[in-house]
């Protein structure tokens, strides 16, 4: 069977979301400074993607991520493709972070380019060096608000 490139980057895309996105109580609250630098770095990424500075865009991502999208071109394929409205959005306000197995979720209400709303779901990882990067995103269409 022969899967088109759009196809498979979807594809790959929900297979990240799901592999990542596993609830869970590993603790109850995600300290301050860790919400804070996670919320910078989801910033960041959302900045790069403004500007199509895939590289740097690139950068935040997981090591997972960047081994499974290859290169940075690859990855901006998929974020235009499947993630139009984190790559650009109308209007972002962040809202709750939960702990998780596997990283904390923060959840960031996005108003896309088509003026529609939705959630989006970051899962994060902490790297050996103490940083986080961003580990998977899932879309889920929000009831309409503002931001």
């Amino acid at each position: 069977m022969k899967l088109r490139i759009p196809a498979l980057i979807r594809w790959l895309a929900l297979f990240v979301a799901l592999s990542v996105a596993v609830p869970t109580q590993a603790q109850e609250t995600v300290p301050g400074a860790d919400a804070a630098a996670i919320q910078q770095v989801i910033r960041s990424q959302l900045e790069a993607f403004q500007a199509d500075d895939w590289q740097r865009a690139f950068g935040f991502a997981s090591p997972t991520i960047q081994t499974r999208f290859v290169s940075p071109e690859i990855f901006s394929q998929m974020v235009r493709s499947g993630y139009q409205p984190v790559y650009r959005p109308k209007g972002v306000e962040f809202r709750e972070i939960k702990p998780g197995q596997s990283g904390p979720t923060q959840e960031v209400f996005v108003v896309g380019p088509d003026g529609l709303s939705y959630l989006a779901f970051y899962t994060m990882e902490l790297q050996p060096d103490g940083t986080w990067r961003i580990s998977g995103c899932y879309l889920v269409r929000a009831q309409d608000e503002s931001v």
